[in-house]
């Protein structure tokens, strides 16, 4: 078992935990199996699950390094299974996620990733969630209706300053690669920090 100080810390993921849970909260049904997507340090798992008793928590991360925070976060807690390494890119996915689950949830990797990320994350839904099942994302997004907050526009230019392949993505164009595999945005919820809550079903 990894020691309590392999938890790696996100200032963001400290601030963001308790609204997110509670919209999860009010979302979802009292149980089911969730695969979390880019989990990152593993603050959100470990909470999550705590604050969905009726949930079992599959956890994912690209980075390997990640792995061991995501145990430390999560020592103790019967129902989140342990992390797997899994590159939303790769064809299919790893042997050792679930088949089928209730829910997906991925909380800022869009705006962190290649634009292919998006659209393999949105084929990866429609091939594991269940006939009922939710894809649940988070994050920052540019809407052409609404005005974008300068500071997610400072986001967007620090982003592609760091790689140009990231950077804050046009919900439009998020919602067509989604209506190629075949999921529709159900719901937008504003969240604190102007990023959104967006939840994505099948058509």
């Amino acid at each position: 078992m990894p020691a309590p100080d392999a938890r790696l810390h996100s200032p963001a993921a400290e601030r963001n935990t308790a609204p997110i849970l509670a919209q999860l909260q009010a979302l979802l049904p009292a149980q089911g199996l969730m695969l979390e997507i880019a989990s990152g340090s593993g603050r959100h798992a470990a909470a999550f699950s705590t604050g969905l008793p009726g949930w079992e928590w599959q956890p994912t991360d690209f980075e390997a390094s990640a792995l061991d925070s995501i145990r430390a976060w999560c020592q103790g807690l019967d129902r989140v299974r342990a992390p797997v390494q899994l590159d939303v890119l790769s064809k299919p996915w790893p042997a050792q996620l679930p088949s089928v689950v209730d829910a997906m949830f991925c909380a800022n990797m869009i705006h962190i990733a290649p634009w292919a990320c998006t659209d393999a994350l949105m084929q990866g839904a429609a091939c594991h969630l269940g006939p009922h099942g939710l894809l649940i994302t988070y994050g920052p997004y540019l809407e052409e209706a609404t005005p974008t907050a300068p500071g997610n526009l400072a986001f967007d230019a620090d982003l592609r300053s760091r790689n140009p392949a990231w950077g804050v993505r046009q919900l439009s164009e998020v919602e067509s690669v989604a209506g190629q595999a075949g999921l529709r945005l159900r719901q937008r919820i504003s969240m604190p920090a102007n990023n959104l809550l967006l939840v994505w079903a099948r058509t």
